[in-house]
């Protein structure tokens, strides 16, 4: 199924990957800005990574509370590791959000040393669930799709 039929039967899953992966994006750029010591440019980047994040979180949980999720259509060895990587990746974005949250705060009161002390840690979980986000849907719906009946 190309891109476009996925996104037409499934937009809300298809925006998410979007929101998922734009998230991806910005928070890439935000490291990089960091790095340049464009402090500026920083934090514009991880308050747009995090406003993605935040409109994917909304339009999941709607997703998923008016509709049927679609079942991994695969078997075998890449069943688990679609489950192992789904797993990972609530877990991981469930647990990381009050800290994406504190770290905001840090950043806007300007306790930049324990920002830095905490983002160190929670920036990559961030992009690996962010990844992991995207990974998940072109599994689901790309790759091994199973369309609910």
């Amino acid at each position: 199924m190309s891109f476009t039929e996925t996104a037409a039967l499934y937009p809300f899953p298809t925006f998410n990957a979007l929101m998922n992966s734009l998230s991806l994006i910005f928070l890439i750029i935000g490291f990089y800005w960091i790095k340049s010591g464009n402090q500026k440019a920083h934090m514009k980047a991880m308050w747009t990574a995090f406003g993605c994040s935040a409109v994917f979180l909304a339009s999941y949980l709607y997703y998923h509370y008016n509709y049927e999720s679609n079942k991994f259509g695969a078997t075998g060895l890449i069943r688990s590791f679609y489950f192992v990587v789904l797993f990972s990746h609530v877990v991981l974005a469930t647990a990381i959000l009050p800290f994406i949250l504190r770290l905001l705060y840090l950043a806007q009161k300007g306790l930049y040393q324990k920002h830095k002390h905490i983002a160190r840690w929670i920036w990559p979980l961030w992009i690996y669930t962010s990844a992991t986000g995207v990974l998940v849907y072109f599994m689901l719906y790309h790759w091994f799709p199973n369309p609910p009946t």
